[in-house]
């Protein structure tokens, strides 16, 4: 052995890939995680392109609204228009050349997702501009309006506290073993 060199003492590990520092990878994110960082960097990215550029800070409840009529240009989801012969028909018998949409359901799940990203970024919950009545009212509308579009009327469903209980009834006790 040459003088620099020392033997490799077993609780130093004999592991190494090159670094005297060995460092964990972290866990790679969840889907939900994944989603919200690309929304929150998607958001960042439409308010800078913005004439004049608009700081997320500086956002409010207006700049959401655009960004999800923005988003309506990608959308998928084809909603008949009042003057369409298919308009309120649940399974249309042939194209037109009604619009496609954002869905109500991804458009409420963004914002969720906007939603906790705006408050792990620093953002209070009071002047999170994706909590405002305004961006909850446009959602309904979407909703209400695809919902006639299809034929099919929205209606919350709401158990009944008599099917619940049924429910629970008709459940055997669980026996001590």
């Amino acid at each position: 052995m040459s003088g620099d060199q020392r033997p490799k003492d077993s609780a130093e590990g004999s592991s190494r890939s090159g670094g005297d520092h060995y460092q964990p990878q972290p866990a790679p994110l969840s889907r939900y995680e994944s989603q919200k960082r690309r929304d929150w960097n998607t958001f960042g990215q439409y308010l800078k392109n913005q004439r004049p550029p608009v700081s997320l800070s500086q956002s409010n409840c207006n700049h959401v609204l655009d960004f999800l009529r923005y988003l309506d240009q990608f959308g998928k989801t084809k909603v008949h228009l009042h003057g369409c012969v298919f308009f309120g028909q649940p399974n249309p018998p042939a194209p037109c050349t009604c619009p496609l949409r954002q869905a109500w359901g991804s458009l409420d799940a963004l914002i969720g997702r906007l939603r906790a990203a705006y408050e792990e970024h620093g953002g209070s919950a009071e002047t999170n501009p994706f909590g405002n009545g305004a961006i909850r009212v446009y959602l309904r509308e979407v909703k209400e309006c695809q919902a006639k579009a299809r034929g099919i009327p929205y209606k919350k469903k709401k158990k009944k506290k008599a099917q619940i209980r049924e429910r629970n009834e008709a459940k055997p006790p669980m026996q001590p073993a």
